[in-house]
């Protein structure tokens, strides 16, 4: 390992110009001096077009039936070669791929030229022959030059292609280099903002903790707590008579058997068995009421019920007209005057106010979380495709340097 010279990505560059510098400038002057002169042999077939069209021009002019068809195919075919040739642009900055690419598309001009020259000179003739032979002096001459340009590509240009490619790799490499950094930059801000949002996220979750801790909300969460309970117990209390109540509505529907008022209350119970509970007066007469028209249909035969489900219902009305449950209904209600009261005071709604707006402050920061997040991964992941760009990129280089000069490098 202590054989491999080692350069930090910035001086990579310098160092190689100096080390190759005798082998590429020499090329590279070469190929931009050869594509010089291709130029030129293009601009000479330029001219020369414009001169078969406006010398057939001028013979159309004559209107002479010898010349006349002749004349215009010489026209149609210096337009076509004139088009052509604009066409065929010569690379303004040189480099191997541009050299290639002007040299493959100018030969099929070429082919295709010549092709046209063999097809349509024979029918021009014998007029316009020495227009024709211009034309086919300054084409040969261009084609000697394209030739010269294919050796040079294919004995000379190629043994640098390489390291012009190598070159090239350095300049991406900076260039990607800047983009982590630009990265790594935006990574900072984004990881900034996201802890500061976090933080403010904190901070109001506690306040929100420390306002429901308050005396009065506490209070009112007990009492929530224990109407909860209370719902329970009732629903537990009614269970067998949820269905014999519904079959019971059914039959008053139908039949009748209950006043409007009672009716209502039949349907209240079944819809929202504790709100209805807890609307009862004391002893909730209502209930009893209907559940004697209840007990009384099953025993007529009015309502027909399975025989364990019809035992259970009649133990539980049997219950309930013994005031089985005074004890809950003196409970339920009283849950809720407390709840009433702690709602409505005015220290409980100020607190309820502040809570509902700093959990709409919290919703608007975790949504500026997520964003931030999402940035935060989009960056991260640009960040480790740039870095194995750079990474893939370097090692090109330090073989393309092996493969041209036998030398072990190690970019850094």
């Amino acid at each position: 390992m202590s054989d491999i010279a080692k350069f930090p990505s910035k001086d990579i560059k310098d160092w190689l110009e100096r080390e190759t510098g005798s082998i590429f400038i020499p090329v590279h002057e070469k190929a931009q001096k050869l594509l010089d002169e291709m130029k030129k042999r293009l601009d000479n077939i330029t001219d020369v077009c414009k001169m078969l069209l406006e010398n057939s021009r001028k013979e159309i002019e004559k209107r002479n039936m010898k010349t006349y068809g002749r004349a215009r195919a010489l026209n149609k075919l210096a337009r076509l070669f004139l088009e052509r040739t604009r066409q065929t642009e010569v690379p303004d900055k040189v480099s191997y791929d541009s050299f290639h690419n002007f040299v493959q598309e100018t030969r099929k001009a070429f082919i295709v030229t010549e092709v046209d020259i063999k097809n349509w000179f024979p029918r021009v003739s014998p007029f316009f022959i020495i227009d024709r032979r211009k034309f086919l002096g300054v084409f040969e001459k261009a084609k000697e030059s394209l030739e010269e340009l294919q050796n040079f590509l294919t004995k000379e240009y190629v043994k640098t292609k390489t390291l012009e490619e190598t070159f090239q790799l350095i300049g991406s490499v900076l260039a990607l280099e800047g983009q982590l950094a630009d990265l790594e930059a935006k990574r900072e801000k984004t990881e900034t903002e996201r802890a500061s949002i976090e933080r403010e996220i904190a901070e109001i979750q506690q306040k929100i903790t420390d306002l429901k801790n308050r005396e009065s909300l506490t209070q009112l969460n007990q009492v929530s707590t224990e109407m909860k309970e209370l719902r329970r117990k009732l629903k537990h209390d009614l269970r067998h008579l949820r269905k014999p109540l519904i079959k019971f509505q059914r039959l008053v529907f139908r039949k009748g058997g209950l006043t409007p008022e009672k009716l209502e209350k039949l349907n209240h119970y079944i819809e929202s068995p504790f709100d209805a509970f807890v609307a009862e007066e004391a002893g909730y007469p209502m209930l009893k009421q209907i559940l004697k028209k209840l007990g009384g249909s099953m025993s007529e035969g009015k309502l027909k019920l399975k025989h364990d489900r019809k035992r259970k219902a009649e133990q539980a009305i049997d219950r309930i007209l013994n005031k089985n449950l005074d004890a809950l209904h003196q409970k339920c209600k009283s849950a809720i005057v407390r709840k009433k009261q702690l709602s409505t005071s005015a220290e409980t709604a100020k607190m309820k106010r502040n809570i509902l707006k700093l959990q709409e402050e919290l919703k608007k920061l975790e949504r500026r979380k997520k964003l931030a997040e999402s940035e935060e991964n989009a960056i991260e992941r640009t960040f480790k495709e740039t870095l194995e760009k750079i990474h893939n990129q370097k090692k090109e280089i330090e073989k393309n340097v092996f493969d041209f000069m036998d030398r072990k490098i190690r970019i850094i």
